[in-house]
């Protein structure tokens, strides 16, 4: 195995990649993909988006805009590993694997699964209603795709943490049953600065909430949707509190420590909510003006990209097949001769 650290983290493809994708997860994992210390795996969750999403339009789409958009962020493809979830057989076949060694206890805590069976609760519903084996299981899955390749480190939000620490659990679990250390534990590295963006309702950003900012919207529609960021009453000339402030939350997600020192102070001197508006916009459309051109031009040349992910896929797969070859032996499912 490589001495090398490794990085690995997928966004799932349900949607548009919006401001808070890519201050959790994308803008580290290319930063990480730069260093030549470190081996960095990035993929399309597109198995996940099935647990959410059966709208094969909606998942089609999103695949292709989440290509362009590591692509356009400037995603070194030479040095790291770009592919999509569903290119790699091997990960459902781990993910029976691990599925086999998992306690269900250990799922019944998932967070997601938690959520939706005290919803139903609070409904006076069946506990289970509408509850499929994917959402139950996702944890594995997404076990799988960090174990497949022995990431030492994935990038997450503050929200994904418990995902990181079930995946240890269940490689853990594995390495004892068949008694060799087959899969390294990863460990989740979270920006402490802003780890969950807050949205337009000042809630985690999440398109579950529709109130989200999307990446590459026109500079138009950027500032329209800055603009509707929810603030207080507080009127010009009053200090205000930027400690609850979604405006400056984003804004220290894409300044410079210095600049946010500075626009600390102007909160205690009373920037009014237009003026901070106003500055967030400039500030974001600055850095983002030109990826999102080369953003259209990759979505405008799809074979481009298409021969980026395949070429990441057998690199992927180069990887995958023997490791996988040699799980299957241990538990005693390998050829006879």
């Amino acid at each position: 195995m490589s001495k090398k650290t490794r990085v690995l983290t997928g966004i799932t493809t349900t949607g548009t990649p919006h401001l808070g994708n890519y201050v959790g997860a994308i803008r580290p994992a290319i930063q990480a993909s730069q260093n030549t210390q470190m081996e960095s795996f990035y993929f399309l969750a597109d198995f996940h988006a099935l647990i959410k999403c059966h709208e094969p339009e909606r998942v089609e789409a999103s695949r292709r805009e989440i290509a362009a958009t590591w692509l356009a962020l400037g995603l070194d493809t030479q040095q790291a590993v770009f592919y999509r979830q569903s290119d790699i057989a091997e990960i459902p076949e781990l993910m029976w694997l691990l599925t086999s060694v998992a306690a269900k206890g250990l799922m019944n805590r998932a967070h997601a699964y938690k959520a939706a069976v005290q919803d139903n609760l609070a409904a006076q519903e069946d506990a289970d209603l509408g509850v499929t084996m994917g959402l139950y299981s996702y944890p594995i899955l997404m076990a799988a795709d960090i174990l497949m390749f022995n990431a030492h480190q994935v990038p997450v939000g503050r929200d994904q943490i418990q995902h990181i620490e079930m995946a240890r659990d269940i490689g853990q679990r594995f390495n004892h049953i068949f008694k060799e250390d087959f899969f390294t534990l990863p460990e989740a590295v979270v920006d402490q600065r802003v780890a969950v963006l807050n949205g337009l309702d000042g809630r985690k950003m999440s398109k579950s909430y529709n109130n989200t900012i999307p990446l590459f919207e026109p500079e138009k529609k950027l500032r329209k949707l800055i603009n509707k960021i929810k603030t207080n009453s507080l009127e010009p000339g009053e200090p205000k509190d930027p400690t609850d402030c979604t405006l400056f939350q984003i804004y220290t997600a894409f300044a410079e420590q210095a600049d946010v020192d500075a626009m600390r102070h102007r909160y205690a001197e009373g920037i009014g909510w237009g003026e901070m508006k106003g500055v967030l916009f400039e500030l974001i459309n600055e850095q983002l003006r030109g990826p999102r051109e080369e953003y259209q031009r990759l979505l405008a040349d799809p074979g481009y990209v298409e021969g980026v992910l395949r070429e990441g896929a057998q690199k992927a797969r180069a990887e995958a097949a023997p490791f996988l070859d040699r799980l299957k032996r241990a538990v005693g499912l390998g050829p006879f001769a």
